[in-house]
C-alpha cells in the first residue's frame, strides 16, 4: 500500500511538472502574439493610419488587454523581475514605444496632480521626457502629450 501511494505521488508530481511546462509555453506564445499585434499596430500608426475609437471600443480594448497581460509565474525561490507587481524598474529604465504607462502629471494651475493612462510614442533623452498618446480622452483618443521620465517632474 505504501509503495502504491509513493508511485501515485511520483506520477502526480511528474504530471504537474509537464502541465507547468505546457502552461509556460502557452504564456510565451501569448506574449509573442501580443508583441506581433503591437508591432503591426505601431507600423500602421507610423504609416499614417490614425485609429479612431469610441468610448465603448476603448473600454473593450482595455478589458481585453487586462485579460491577456503577460503573466509571470516563477519557480520556487526565484525573484520577480522588474515591473512585475510592486517590483520597481531600474532607475535608468526607458519605456519602449507602444508600452502602456500610468504617468503622474503635475497640474500647473492647481494643487492637484493627475494620473493619466498613455501609450509611449518616443523618448527624448535630452529633455528626459516621453512623447505619448493620451488614452483616456474619449472625444479625441489621440491627443499627443509629453510627460516626464520617472523621477522627473513636468
Amino acid at each position: 500500500m505504501k509503495q502504491k501511494l509513493k508511485t501515485l505521488y511520483t506520477t502526480a508530481k511528474n504530471d504537474a511538472s509537464q502541465e507547468e511546462e505546457l502552461l509556460r509555453q502557452a504564456l510565451m506564445k501569448i506574449s509573442e502574439i501580443r508583441s506581433i499585434c503591437n508591432e503591426r499596430r505601431l507600423q500602421a500608426r507610423n504609416g499614417g493610419n490614425r485609429e479612431t475609437f469610441h468610448r465603448g471600443a476603448l473600454m473593450k480594448m482595455l478589458q481585453v488587454s487586462a485579460q491577456t497581460l503577460p503573466l509571470w509565474v516563477g519557480k520556487p525561490g526565484t525573484k520577480a523581475p522588474p515591473l512585475c507587481g510592486a517590483v520597481p524598474a531600474d532607475s535608468n529604465y526607458i519605456a519602449k514605444p507602444g508600452d502602456m504607462v500610468a504617468a503622474l502629471v503635475k497640474n500647473v494651475e492647481g494643487d492637484e496632480d493627475n494620473w493619466i493612462l498613455a501609450e509611449v510614442v518616443s523618448f527624448n533623452a535630452i529633455t528626459r521626457k516621453y512623447e505619448g498618446v493620451l488614452l483616456k480622452n474619449w472625444k479625441n483618443s489621440h491627443q499627443n502629450l509629453e510627460f516626464p521620465a520617472r523621477g522627473d517632474t513636468l
